[in-house]
């Protein structure tokens, strides 16, 4: 089941809806009433537009100052709502895509510190996601997420910290590219090769591991889910899932996805022994309040399924 959705503030590949804290409570309303437990934002940042008015990116990136400090307001609904909050890091989409991994670390190590020194104390905030996204191995990413990892775990006396990479799967396609499927996606044994490495080196740095979960074809994922938890538990990390709820299949980018196809995703994590399912994300693809109209069908959808669960296992 859904336990967690990213909130994607800054919206730079999707509309953003305009919400203000009336429809932002709203929304918080439906997710609890949907089951969901935790929120993550997605990135407190991305390139000059920011989630809140940081004086380290305004000053070090000339970031626009925010009308709104929508990293306050999510940590009081999340209070409000009894709901964790996982705060995501800044992505730069300039100095780790150029191959300058040194200055992303060093802008999200003071990003860090000044969350931490002026929002830690909020009941909700309870986890780090870090927003930076890779497929294969990638040797300076690792050493990112280990820096990162253990600079927010240290600052936080523990707490938990997460990622959510994605599968270099046939639907892995920009999403400015009209095109839905390429030739090939990486091998089940390349993709296991990859993450070993990688889980070997980010295993005391990050907690949990939520892949992603559309980049591959359907008849696919089941074998690619065994693997990410097989993964993960040979180094002591959790295994959720990221259960995308747009729909990669079609050039239109990105519309929510047909409630057959979430469903299937669903019961396959659970036939993979994934018990937790977070995702990308409510307030798009799922609000009864969505700006698409399908979005709150699938939110009808997606009850039916859980009363549909709950009376299985009362029987």
């Amino acid at each position: 089941m859904i336990k967690g959705t990213f909130i994607d503030e800054i919206s730079h590949d999707i509309p953003h809806q305009n919400w203000g804290r009336e429809e932002w409570d709203t929304d918080f309303k439906h997710m609890k009433a949907m089951g969901i437990e935790m929120v993550i934002m997605i990135r407190s940042g991305y390139k000059q537009w920011i989630a809140y008015p940081s004086s380290v990116l305004q000053r070090e990136v000339d970031a626009f100052k925010p009308s709104t400090d929508l990293l306050k307001l999510f940590l009081e609904l999340s209070e409000k709502y009894d709901l964790q909050f996982y705060f995501g890091l800044y992505d730069s989409g300039k100095y780790w895509v150029n191959g300058d991994y040194e200055a992303e670390v060093a802008i999200n190590k003071a990003v860090i510190d000044e969350v931490w020194e002026h929002y830690g104390h909020y009941p909700a905030f309870k986890g780090w996601y870090i927003s930076h996204e890779i497929s294969r191995k990638n040797n300076p990413a690792i050493q990112l997420y280990k820096t990162l990892g253990t600079h927010c775990k240290a600052m936080s006396n523990g707490l938990p910290t997460m990622i959510s990479p994605y599968i270099d799967g046939v639907k892995n396609i920009s999403q400015y590219d009209h095109e839905v499927l390429k030739t090939a996606g990486v091998s089940l044994e390349a993709h296991k090769a990859d993450w070993r490495e990688i889980f070997q080196e980010i295993h005391e740095a990050v907690d949990i591991v939520a892949f992603q979960d559309g980049h591959v074809a359907y008849r696919e994922l089941i074998d690619f889910l065994k693997v990410n938890k097989e993964l993960a538990e040979e180094f002591g990390m959790e295994c959720w899932t990221n259960t995308e709820t747009f729909d990669r299949d079609m050039p239109i980018k990105f519309l929510p996805i047909k409630w057959d196809k979430l469903e299937l995703k669903l019961e396959l994590a659970k036939k993979a022994g994934i018990q937790k399912a977070i995702t990308f994300e409510f307030s798009h693809f799922m609000s009864p309040q969505s700006a698409y109209l399908q979005a709150g069908h699938l939110y009808n959808r997606y009850q039916e399924y859980r009363e549909k669960q709950r009376k299985l296992l009362n029987n």
